[in-house]
């Protein structure tokens, strides 16, 4: 009997991974009635990383927060035993922004840290806190005056939420930070090694990005500065740590303050999901995401999927929307073949509201064309 691990990533825009991996299988039973079909969607940190959990058993934790500009709003993490996997893109992530609109310099990580309180004050003592797709630039501050951490300014009065606001901040008060924050241990979910301040850092790489101009970018990274500097009398100084300028500082906070260790994102997605156990029973691995391009070879999912059935030796085909990578770049990430829906549909727009359908047919050329080596 064969059986076919299906771990693919999101295609953004389109299908989330566990629509991807349904939708291959559903063509691999097309073909194929009696091969094993396992899901194991997956991601690399991001956006997606609570699904990954969920998908692979974890319990689904709804909880009321704020986004990146305040707005009101419901999201989830996920929970086992005493393990909360938290997801920053979903909590206050450049999606959630009012319309779309950048607010590089307001911008906050405050309802993350409502989401971890959630996950703390119901037991958690081991948070795995995913950091891509930041909307904000305040070196998880936000996060942390959620947590019960106090910032004022000279006259002492609370900062306002927001990157530029830590320009008036005086002074840093962690002595009403909740305990449970101080006793449990934090794992970041980070594929950056970019420090906090400076030319390589959080305000100057990510701010163009989150809508911020080149003199916005110079206000940020001085309210970064002054953070780090309050910060470096009351805690850590890890401004120079590499990683520490991930999603907009936010890593700079959690490791300051809460003691916090950063990991390569799909290896922790990996281990959530329980990969090695479903891959040793596999004879065939298929993985994916929307783009496979430069950016694939540096920490997403697809790769560190391919690196792991490689050591097992498991063959690996990839499925993509679109892929832009050598033949010479594919093999040495480890795809035995690349099968990508612009070569069924080369309509981007139609193929993104396609998706699902193309993918089944994906599916059906999967096991038609390995029945007779896999079987």
């Amino acid at each position: 009997m064969t059986t076919v691990l299906l771990s693919p990533d999101k295609f953004k825009g389109s299908l989330p991974a566990a629509g991807v991996a349904e939708a291959l299988a559903r063509g691999i039973a097309d073909i194929a009635p009696d091969w094993v079909c396992v899901r194991a969607p997956i991601a690399d940190g991001g956006d997606g990383t609570v699904d990954a959990a969920v998908a692979a058993g974890w319990d689904r934790v709804r909880v009321d927060t704020t986004g990146p500009t305040g707005a009101p709003h419901t999201t989830s993490y996920a929970r086992s035993g005493l393990t909360a996997v938290v997801e920053l893109a979903s909590a206050v992530g450049l999606e959630l922004l009012p319309d779309g609109a950048p607010d590089a310099l307001g911008a906050t990580t405050f309802g993350l840290g409502t989401v971890i309180r959630h996950a703390l004050d119901g037991g958690a003592r081991e948070i795995v806190l995913g950091l891509g797709g930041s909307a904000s630039t305040d070196g998880g501050a936000g996060m942390l005056q959620a947590l019960g951490a106090r910032i004022t300014d000279r006259a002492g009065d609370e900062v306002r939420p927001g990157g530029t606001a830590l320009l008036q901040a005086a002074a840093v008060d962690l002595s009403g930070l909740l305990p449970a924050a101080r006793d449990a241990r934090f794992t970041l979910a980070c594929d950056v090694d970019n420090p906090l301040l400076g030319p390589h850092g959080a305000a100057a790489v990510y701010g163009p990005q989150k809508g911020a101009d080149a003199a916005q970018v110079t206000l940020l990274d001085g309210a970064l500065r002054t953070w780090a500097d309050l910060v470096a009398a009351t805690a850590t100084d890890v401004r120079d740590v590499p990683g520490a300028g991930a999603a907009g500082g936010t890593a700079f906070g959690a490791m300051a303050v809460l003691g916090a260790v950063a990991r390569p994102g799909v290896d922790i997605v990996l281990e959530l999901a329980g990969f090695s156990g479903k891959l040793r029973n596999a004879d065939l691995v298929v993985t994916g995401e929307g783009s496979l391009d430069a950016q694939s070879l540096h920490g997403k999912a697809p790769v560190g999927v391919a690196a792991a059935a490689r050591a097992a030796d498991v063959p690996v085909i990839a499925v993509a929307g679109r892929s832009v990578l050598t033949p010479d770049q594919l093999h040495e990430a480890g795809f035995r073949r690349v099968i990508a829906l612009s070569e069924l549909e080369p309509d981007p727009a139609v193929s993104i509201a396609n998706a699902a359908q193309l993918l089944r047919r994906v599916g059906r050329s999967i096991a038609s064309g390995c029945a007779g080596r896999l079987s």
